[in-house]
């Protein structure tokens, strides 16, 4: 079965956005790229929540026209040729090859199942605190990556935001990149 590699960026006070939603803070590298590549490679399916989706269907389809910038010469084709789903209950035409799971009135679970029993490679989900939030308190994702970047935000919108029970997690690896932050890996806890 496919697993749901939630991969996040967060302040050092555990917000993935700040007061305003701002998302100009990540301590970015040569070494923390190389490691997103390395996910990438083992990605067939990116998955985002409403708010995440909206920033990178505006951004990333021509990002590599406006910028001569390594990181986003590789991503850019990559997020363009690599299938989408969007975890949104109001959200009718994402575009870009999207498609809308968890619309109102459906089934979550049984969407995010269906999608993890299919062939194929790993499913990514990018940030999107809520969406993560609510699929971890589903049990549907198996290896979380928590990137902690050197600042604090003092508010905004924080990680596992919406989570309403304790979720016990396991510490797989953690890992330093460009001198400035520090990779969190963990897997579910099962007791």
């Amino acid at each position: 079965m496919r697993k749901i590699i939630y991969w996040v960026h967060t302040s050092a006070d555990g917000f993935v956005s700040g007061p305003n939603g701002e998302f100009d803070w990540p301590a970015v590298g040569p070494e923390l790229f190389g490691h997103s590549d390395e996910i990438n490679e083992g990605v067939d399916l990116l998955l985002y929540g409403r708010v995440v989706w909206e920033v990178m269907a505006e951004f990333w389809p021509t990002a590599d026209e406006k910028l001569d910038d390594p990181h986003v010469k590789r991503f850019a084709p990559f997020w363009r040729e690599t299938p989408k789903a969007v975890i949104s209950r109001s959200l009718e035409n994402p575009g870009w090859g999207a498609t809308v799971i968890g619309k109102e009135g459906g089934d979550l679970a049984a969407e995010i199942t269906e999608l993890k029993s299919r062939e194929g490679g790993d499913i990514l989900l990018t940030g999107g605190a809520s969406a993560a939030a609510a699929l971890t308190e589903l049990g549907l994702i198996d290896d979380i990556r928590v990137v902690v970047h050197p600042v604090v935000l003092g508010g905004g919108q924080q990680l596992f935001a919406g989570t309403k029970d304790r979720i016990n997690l396991e510490l797989v690896e953690t890992r330093a990149f460009d001198g400035k932050t520090v990779m969190l890996r963990y897997s579910r806890k099962d007791s």
